[in-house]
């Protein structure tokens, strides 16, 4: 494998596409590098399959494609390799190696910043037998059929994301946020309709919990608007569910779509999987210093 021409056939029509002649291992051609960003950028999703990776590898191949952002859950973070963040239900030596269960709410990630992530890539190292997949929402094809008249509605109309709403009506177990914990994540209110910067295609842009209201409008009516937009962005001929093998690794964008995981038995089996996280190209590296060390201590309260 030369890794010179990759080609791609369809996960789905309206979102992913499977990459094939890519041995992630070796050194990937810049062309081939441009084909599969380009590929991503309008798929949302890439599946490279039968992957025998190291983790200086899986980094390696990731930072073709931008900056990386260590998690802010630091004792997650692989020892050595902190770009790389560990979501595994097993527990060794009286401790979890990794953050387990995974959010099981529609979301893009961080879409309560400024500048939320470019998008990660996940690759599967241990899975269970069933359950634990994760589910991909196409985020073009869902605003594509929209009927006209509700996509021009939303042209203009912008939703307030706020993780403090979201930890503290959703997550009440981890306990409450100090003042302090409150203003260093303010709210942030993001475009429900945004243009892919690459591509140039436009996307609905949503987070189910995440949302406290839609500015403009009656909080409760807000929401009523939002629970019906991603009913609608996750019907099944938008969404793809992906079973997890070993070896795997999905390269998703967190500019054109959602994503949740499924749950499985966590009593019974096992999982384990390594994220690396690319930096939104708009978010310059001292910005993002800053912004992880304000989540690091909302962290330490979960």
């Amino acid at each position: 494998m030369t890794n010179d021409n990759p080609t791609f056939t369809p996960l789905k029509p309206t979102i992913g596409m499977e990459v094939h002649g890519v041995d992630i291992s070796q050194p990937v051609p810049d062309n081939a590098i441009r084909e599969i960003n380009d590929a991503l950028c309008n798929n949302g999703i890439l599946l490279f399959r039968d992957q025998d990776i190291t983790p200086e590898q899986h980094i390696a191949f990731s930072e073709r494609f931008g900056r990386l952002e260590p998690h802010i859950a630091t004792q997650f973070n692989l020892p050595d390799h902190p770009e790389i963040f560990i979501v595994s239900n097993i527990v060794e030596d009286g401790r979890n190696i990794g953050a387990s269960g995974g959010a099981r709410h529609w979301h893009f990630d961080y879409s309560y910043r400024e500048f939320p992530s470019l998008g990660s890539l996940f690759y599967c190292l241990e899975c269970p037998p069933e359950g634990g997949e994760t589910q991909f929402a196409g985020m073009y094809a869902a605003h594509d059929a929209l009927p006209d008249e509700k996509r021009q509605w939303l042209e203009d109309k912008r939703a307030v994301h706020d993780y403090v709403y979201y930890w503290e009506n959703y997550t009440p177990h981890r306990g409450p946020l100090t003042p302090e914990q409150k203003r260093q994540l303010p709210p942030f209110a993001q475009p429900l309709v945004h243009t892919h910067p690459e591509s140039g295609r436009r996307a609905l842009y949503l987070a189910h919990n995440v949302i406290s209201h839609i500015e403009g409008m009656n909080p409760e009516e807000g929401l009523e608007i939002i629970e019906e937009l991603v009913a609608f962005a996750t019907q099944p001929e938008f969404v793809y569910t992906h079973q997890w093998q070993e070896r795997d690794l999905i390269f998703w964008d967190n500019r054109a779509t959602m994503h949740r995981v499924l749950p499985f038995d966590e009593e019974q089996h096992q999982r384990r999987m390594h994220r690396t996280t690319l930096v939104n190209a708009q978010l310059s590296q001292d910005e993002a210093q800053l912004v992880s060390q304000d989540e690091a201590q909302l962290a330490q309260a979960g």
